[in-house]
């Protein structure tokens, strides 16, 4: 973690989001055209221990008072825990029935701004898979869906449905809203296009990969590299801790995870744009 950057852990003082209530949640789950998010949201939510320990990783990343934007926010656990790190979250999600739920959790919290929207190298519309059972690995890559057709864990995932949602980019958000202090982005195979739509490095940033599209997670490194990231580092599946000691250079968390058996499925990279 950055020496330079303290370590907050959430107080009194932070905001907490409605999302404290839980009926909302109960109300979501009970809503049978929100059927396909029903295991998120018993996942994701009421889960203390959970929450905490989220919210300890992403300490030493998000600060009170930060911009964060949420990319692929599907139904808002990372977005819970950067509000109770009293960060403001603009939380950017092309599923429309996902951000129905983000709208409800967070009605009454002017600190979270919900974009519907993918997010991808440019502007304008874009074509988007969704799983109607397993809705949390929708994606815009049809690469994506060549990947993970026959391969294993995925021999049952099934994209049922496409339609088209509205395009924005990296490049646009910070026009529109700032210059976040972290991006988390979870797009299924889709991260280079939103990397290919940032032009500046930002102090920190994550993106998820894939063992069936290693090579993705290779370009997506190179990318920011030439944008001027520095240092990174991997967690693994929905672990809150790094799999790795200290913050590497970009080759060597590559090779990391070219090394990876198929079976550790996925996790994300954490880029910084200076040394930690």
């Amino acid at each position: 973690m950055d020496a330079n950057r303290p370590r907050v852990a959430p107080d009194a003082t932070t905001v907490r989001p409605v999302v404290d209530d839980l009926s909302t949640v109960e109300a979501l789950k009970a809503d049978p055209t929100l059927s396909g998010l029903r295991r998120s949201l018993e996942a994701y939510y009421g889960d203390p221990a959970r929450e905490a320990a989220m919210d300890a990783f992403y300490a030493p990343l998000v600060r009170p008072g930060d911009l964060v934007f949420d990319v692929g926010a599907h139904v808002g656990d990372r977005l819970g825990s950067f509000r109770r790190l009293g960060a403001r979250v603009v939380a950017v999600e092309p599923q429309p029935l996902c951000t129905r739920a983000l709208r409800a959790l967070y009605a009454d919290d002017d600190r979270v701004t919900v974009v519907e929207a993918a997010c991808g190298a440019c502007t304008g519309p874009v074509r988007l898979h969704v799983n109607s059972a397993n809705p949390t690995i929708s994606t815009a890559s049809a690469d994506f869906l060549q990947a993970a057709e026959g391969a294993g864990g995925w021999e049952d995932e099934i994209w049922d449905v496409e339609i088209e949602v509205a395009g924005t980019t990296l490049d646009t958000l910070v026009a529109a809203h700032g210059v976040p202090g972290f991006v988390k982005i979870d797009v299924e195979g889709f991260e280079d296009a939103v990397l290919a739509g940032l032009s500046r490095p930002l102090p920190a940033l994550s993106f998820e990969f894939t063992t069936i599209e290693r090579d993705l997670a290779a370009h997506c490194l190179d990318r920011l590299t030439r944008l001027g990231f520095t240092r990174f580092t991997v967690a693994l599946g929905d672990e809150m801790a790094f799999a790795l000691d200290g913050w590497r250079p970009a080759g060597e968390v590559a090779a990391y995870l070219r090394a990876l058996p198929h079976e550790a499925n996925s996790g994300d990279v954490y880029a910084r744009a200076r040394p930690a």
